[in-house]
């Protein structure tokens, strides 16, 4: 390759736009990868990072723009094209078979067939093993899909974009279902997969990932380009202010304050048949009790048990001091406590619907007649109400939710629950899936509630978030509480010590 040829960009997007009804998604846009680095592609959700990357997949086509690879203009014509072309993408949901094999994943479409009929599955086989080998993957041709681990999932998502030759690889949110140990096999394998004719697009939320695996950073701003930097030049401070173009604040507490009085929420001794052992908390209003523990400790447990999503084997639940009886989410509704999912798209949302639907959905009883008829008026009215104290960014009311993107999706569901006035609000893993700019809105929705005298219960996986919003902290281990920590007491070494502590080793602190 000539020093004329590596000085020109392995893909190069000049002035690309692209518009939907009442939402132009980019406008503009520029973005170069250079051969042989890894770019890394970030921004607040809405900004246009999703778009652009269906652009090069293929599966939208641009109002306006460019594209060249290798120096050459190309007009990408479809998925398949793109494939040819050597742009592969990686999506953060994944598109696998479970009941077929890991080969037949990888090679579905493009299956050899012995005697011009019959699946060649050794061949298959051959063509997987080889694949593997080189990218250094430890995986069996053989075994079918829905036997594996989500992270051996994402590996074979990985060999599968890898299996068409790609010359441009795209990753949308590739570490999202993966730990520390299986982040580091993927980091290694982008290293390997990085050589003088190869580029990668890495698209994440997670901004001490970028510093790792990053040789320049680009920002996207609602649509349009808000900066381009290189990795090793500049810092997290930075790259957050040009994704929301505001500075973000640190990681400051809550001040320390008295909770007294009688508690919102008080449960004792909940007990579950499968996993929770003995738990007992309580709430008092204005407060903001968080839960930590690592995956599978029983915090999301605790709040399905409280609203009677999971059966309770024992225990006692008491609303302002009174027991109450609580068989499904809707009578926990009807006491009062409302139940923010960490599946927002499965259980928290209608997507099919409108955002002014789903805002009344918990309390559609009070937009109902006695003869049954629906008052439209005053749910338009409720819907524009909760768009503009929440900043749900929307061209109307009427938008379908699926539209939107995570972080307003979230809103909405924040906004089902303002709606019914609920006294106790429980968050399960608010901010997940959601960037840097939403994430600091959700917080100030946090304790803008708790600030109204709302009790709130956070679960959350990310420690520096729990510590950040938590007046209080309970941390969980194998179905238990092992501790209930003050603010002031908790750093994220104690609490992982706390989480850590199984069964053997005693009970709450």
């Amino acid at each position: 390759m000539t020093s004329a040829e590596t000085s020109v960009p392995l893909l190069d997007l000049r002035g690309v736009s692209k518009g939907f009804p009442g939402v132009q998604a980019l406008d503009d846009v520029h973005l170069e990868l250079h051969r042989g680095e890894v770019l890394a592609l970030v921004g607040e959700n809405g900004a246009g990072k999703s778009t652009l990357m269906k652009l090069l997949a293929g599966i939208y086509i641009p109002d306006a723009g460019s594209f060249r690879l290798n120096g050459r203009e190309i007009v990408i014509e479809g998925p398949k094209h793109a494939q040819e072309l050597g742009i592969s993408i990686i999506h953060q949901e994944f598109n696998l078979m479970p009941d077929l094999t890991v080969a037949q994943n990888i090679y579905i479409g493009r299956e050899q067939r012995a005697a011009g009929f019959f699946l060649d599955e050794r061949s298959l086989n051959r063509r997987a093993r080889k694949l593997f080998e080189g990218l250094g993957l430890a995986l069996d041709p053989t075994e079918r899909v829905e036997q594996l681990t989500v992270a051996k999932q994402q590996m074979v998502e990985i060999a599968k974009a890898l299996s068409f030759d790609a010359k441009v690889l795209i990753m949308d949110e590739p570490t999202a279902a993966l730990n520390d140990a299986e982040v580091d096999v993927l980091f290694e394998l982008i290293g390997r997969f990085k050589r003088p004719d190869t580029g990668v697009i890495y698209i994440s939320h997670r901004m001490e990932e970028l510093t790792r695996i990053s040789d320049r950073i680009t920002v996207l701003r609602d649509g349009r380009n808000a900066g381009t930097r290189i990795t090793a030049e500049t810092d997290q401070r930075e790259v957050i202010s040009l994704m929301v173009g505001r500075e973000i604040s640190g990681e400051q507490r809550p001040v320390p304050r008295a909770i007294d009085g009688e508690p919102v929420l008080a449960v004792s001794g909940l007990s579950t048949r499968s996993l929770l052992r003995d738990v007992s908390f309580e709430v008092h209003a204005g407060e903001i009790l968080g839960f930590a523990g690592l995956m599978g400790a029983g915090r999301t447990e605790v709040a399905r048990a409280i609203v009677g999503a999971d059966p309770r084997e024992s225990g006692e639940i008491r609303m302002h001091g009174r027991p109450v009886s609580i068989g499904n989410p809707a009578e926990a509704s009807r006491h009062g406590i409302g139940y923010l999912s960490e599946d927002r798209k499965h259980l928290g949302v209608l997507l099919e619907r409108s955002v002014r639907e789903n805002i009344v959905l918990s309390a559609l009883r009070d937009y109902t007649s006695t003869l049954g008829f629906v008052n439209d008026t005053r749910i338009e009215a409720t819907g524009r109400d909760y768009i503009e104290k929440l900043r749900i960014k929307t061209p109307s009311s009427a938008q379908l939710v699926r539209n939107l993107s995570g972080g307003n999706q979230q809103k909405v569901v924040i906004a089902k629950w303002l709606a019914k006035d609920c006294d106790v609000l429980i968050f399960d893993e608010p901010t997940r899936g959601i960037d840097v700019g939403a994430k600091e809105e959700i917080y100030a929705l946090l304790k803008g509630l708790a600030e109204q005298g709302k009790a709130i219960v956070m679960i959350s996986s990310e420690l520096p978030e729990v510590l950040r919003l938590s007046d209080r902290i309970a941390v969980m281990a194998e179905g238990r509480l092992t501790a209930i920590l003050d603010n002031a007491d908790a750093t994220q070494e104690n609490l992982m010590d706390y989480a850590t502590r199984f069964s053997s080793e005693g009970t709450i602190a």
